[in-house]
């Protein structure tokens, strides 16, 4: 065996100092505040082996292994973890040994309130609950949860090979089970207050007591997933486990053995495979069936009996004792309430409204469980917790051999997250993906579909003429509906062809990618790469991309994040670059396209920069994350997002597009005394636009129909493009009508003023409505002075 000494020796040993290759031994967990604890809830405990994998490509954060899943974190929180044994990946090192009587798994001993069926009415659990059955489906992050929820309800939502895919409750019937309701919660790790999703998942199980649990388990990485399952057991509510992913698991030559599993927990378990759909009926049964009857987990208390356990276990009954009369007051459960007292969850302590005289005792406790563990008391309680896990897998699990879609991720990210490759890859392919939207596929079918809507205008139009209709119902009809939601309606080719593209890049798993390797230089800016989920959301839809913030840990992180998703442009926005480049710059859409994205990056860039000292002063928030393996995107799943981004396109067409369209119409096709006008001028449109046309004048947007367009873009993007038809008649209109320099300009502030009413809206429901007040200021700003800007630019280099 290969040792590695530190000159200090090897008290000063952490994972930073760790070769690329090497293994070590975990010694120690430091750090503030609730890091250590999301260390612990990840699996980096004292005693579990863990391997330096590579470095990013700019040489921070760094990617390991442990527990037969990858994790990336900082070198700065890498050099809070003590290590020791190091030796090269794969050779043996020292491990703590169990005795046979440790490794044995004897039905547990019961501790206070912990007896199988203890509960007031011993015969209830013969008689039927009546009334609906309400379901929580927990589990971690990216483990399958909201492909199983489809499948059980029904349901089309998104689904994603990233972490942070579902941010917020989602509900619905069990197909073939009327009297239900599952609820998917937010992915998490554990019941520990560290993100918000975590905080919804544990409010909702907690406060609202669901009938039942489905705790859905990724069977390929069992030993981290069943971390949450023994917080979930402590809560004393009816449970089935479903081990998603067997098929992936069976097929790299592992095995679980079902009934064995079954014994020592004391709750059902199915195997399943969510994307086959394989197993979802037997788990629906037991489900309701344990929900029905109320039948609880036989398995309460998992300390070890001869093992480092013993003074856990004492410390845990102790303060059990103690907070009996509290937790029953509460409605929390007790075994609950005690391990995380332990932990040192401030929030359990004030539910349970504790004196001091009881906190100072459950302090002396934990000090006392601390002196004979040697570990602090919430790496004690994680400890525990995974013995268990690894003596319950001993027994129980055959371990599958590297299976290939780890081999194929390795392979991968040589290119994908290489030292010299990882950034050009990322550039590359998002221009591949943008030239082959803007230029190739999606321009393709727009001119296709615009054509066959001209077409069917021009029969519209000349029907309407011999028909004799009246001339301001023609106008309404034809210089209104069909040619403002029309001109909308032709670039769904490119919204869709863009979000298949996207869905391919999430859904592979690259997206967890670009987080790990951009982490660095999204910290120069004062964020985390976590960050760079919402961000790329934001490309789609800032309502998702603000919401998705609450994956992030901190609160600055959050308002930071969220001020710079409007940058992103969204898919709202492509028809108007799309308007405009067709009339201006047709033969270089892909290359003004990117400018344009990449200059909305640049600005968030930039205003993160110059906000990091001043409005957001601090640190970003540690980057700890898994990293999945690359998957082949599901067809499926591709499709159902390609769907539903045309379905809300199509909605927003037909709803407020079009009831703006009809109202822009009416302004400019009659005066204040309601006749209809020959000049356009004249109309009440032009009246009240001109009042504000003054104020984007110096951008060299004073003309009161391109300021009318910038108004109805508050309500949706895609308006603007509807409102410009209407009042210049069409791309070729338009084109005569305005400069190129002034089309820059109308680029220039469309790409950074303020997102729509819903995005506004759901900045308000996150942060409150004075946040979103000032967005809305800000980014109007922010645009009126870079689309000044633009216009001094080209005057100065001679356009006019």
């Amino acid at each position: 065996m290969t040792k590695i000494k530190s000159p200090n020796g090897p008290a000063s040993e952490t994972l930073r100092d760790l070769p690329v290759g090497m293994s070590a031994t975990v010694n120690s967990v430091g750090g503030k505040g609730q890091l250590p604890q999301h260390f612990l809830d990840m699996g980096l405990i004292p005693g579990v082996r863990v391997t330096l994998v590579k470095y990013a490509p700019m040489g921070d954060p760094v990617e390991v292994r442990l527990h037969g899943y990858e994790l990336t974190l900082r070198l700065e929180d890498a050099g809070k973890i003590g290590i020791r044994n190091i030796s090269r990946e794969g050779e043996p090192e020292h491990v703590e040994t169990f005795d046979e009587e440790e490794r044995q798994l004897e039905l547990p001993h019961p501790g206070l309130g912990e007896e199988k069926g203890l509960i007031d009415d011993p015969e209830a659990h013969l008689r039927p609950v009546k009334g609906k059955l309400t379901f929580a489906l927990a589990g971690n992050q990216n483990c399958g949860k909201t492909t199983l929820f489809n499948q059980l309800t029904g349901s089309n939502q998104h689904v994603g090979n990233f972490p942070g895919v579902t941010v917020d409750r989602k509900s619905g019937p069990i197909r073939g089970y009327p009297d239900t309701e599952v609820t998917d919660l937010p992915g998490i790790y554990s019941l520990s207050p560290y993100t918000s999703e975590e905080i919804v998942s544990r409010e909702f199980i907690l406060d609202e007591r669901p009938s039942a649990i489905i705790n859905i388990v990724d069977a390929t990485n069992i030993e981290r997933n069943l971390y949450l399952t023994m917080q979930l057991v402590e809560l004393d509510i009816p449970m089935v486990l479903a081990l998603n992913m067997m098929d992936e698991m069976e097929g790299n030559g592992g095995s679980i053995h079902i009934n064995e599993m079954e014994q020592i927990l004391q709750m059902p378990v199915v195997p399943i495979s969510a994307v086959k759909n394989q197993g979802v009926e037997e788990l629906v049964r037991h489900a309701v069936h344990i929900a029905r009857y109320q039948e609880r987990p036989g398995l309460q208390d998992f300390c070890g009996k001869n093992d480092h356990g013993g003074a856990v276990h004492r410390a845990l009954h102790g303060v059990m004792h103690l907070i009996e009369d509290h937790a029953k007051a509460a409605a929390i459960p007790i075994r609950f309430a005690a391990a995380k007292l332990l932990e040192g969850d401030h929030l359990i302590q004030e539910e349970l409204k504790l004196d001091p005289a009881e906190i100072e005792t459950i302090d002396r406790i934990a000090q006392q469980m601390e002196t004979e563990r040697g570990l602090d008391r919430a790496a004690a309680i994680a400890d525990m917790r995974y013995l268990f896990i690894d003596r319950l897998c001993r027994k129980t699990v055959v371990k599958p051999h590297e299976s290939r879609e780890h081999v194929r991720s390795r392979r991968i990210d040589r290119i994908l997250t290489g030292k010299y490759t990882a950034i050009p890859a990322f550039i590359l392919i998002m221009a591949l993906v943008f030239w082959l939207t803007f230029n190739v596929i999606g321009a393709a079918l727009q001119d296709w579909l615009a054509d066959g809507i001209d077409a069917l205008t021009e029969v519209v139009k000349t029907a309407l003429a011999s028909s004799g209709v009246n001339d301001a119902m023609q106008s309404l009809i034809v210089d209104g509906i069909f040619t403002g939601v029309g001109s909308v309606l032709s670039f769904i080719p490119i919204i869709v062809v863009l979000f298949f593209f996207l869905s391919l890049l999430e859904d592979s798993g690259y997206m967890a990618r670009v987080a790990f390797f951009m982490d660095k230089l999204l910290r120069k800016i004062g964020l985390s790469g976590r960050s760079i989920v919402p961000m790329l959301i934001g490309f789609g839809c800032t309502v998702p991309a603000v919401m998705s913030t609450r994956t992030l840990p901190s609160e600055r992180d959050r308002k930071m994040t969220i001020m710079l998703t409007p940058f992103m442009s969204c898919s709202a926005k492509m028809p108007i670059y799309a308007f405009f480049t067709a009339a201006f710059f047709p033969k270089s859409g892909g290359l003004v396209m990117i400018v344009l994205y990449f200059g909305g990056i640049l600005m968030g860039i930039l205003t993160a920069m110059a906000s990091k000292n001043t409005l957001f002063r601090g640190e970003a928030v540690p980057f700890v994350m898994e990293l999945p393996n690359y998957r082949m995107p599901g067809l499926k799943n591709t499709l159902r997002l390609m769907w539903d981004k045309a379905r809300d396109f199509l909605e927003r067409a037909f709803t407020v597009i079009f009831i703006g369209t009809i109202v822009v119409w009416f302004l400019q096709t009659f005066d204040f005394r309601l006749n209809m006008v020959a000049d356009t001028g004249e109309s009440m449109l032009a009246l009240i636009a001109g009042a504000i046309a003054p104020i984007f004048t110096p951008a060299g947007l004073g003309d009161w129909k391109l300021c009318t367009a910038l108004i109805s873009g508050f309500l949706a993007k895609e308006s603007v493009v509807s409102t410009l038809s209407v009042l210049y008649g069409g791309i070729s209109e338009l084109a005569s009508a305005i400069t190129p320099l002034t089309a820059c300009s109308m680029l220039a502030f469309c790409l950074l003023y303020t997102p729509c009413v819903a995005a506004i809206a759901s900045v308000k429901r996150e942060l409150g409505g004075m946040w979103a007040l000032k967005m809305v200021f800000f980014q109007c700003a922010i645009a009126w002075v870079v689309a000044v800007i633009v216009r001094l630019i080209g005057l100065a280099l001679g356009f006019s």
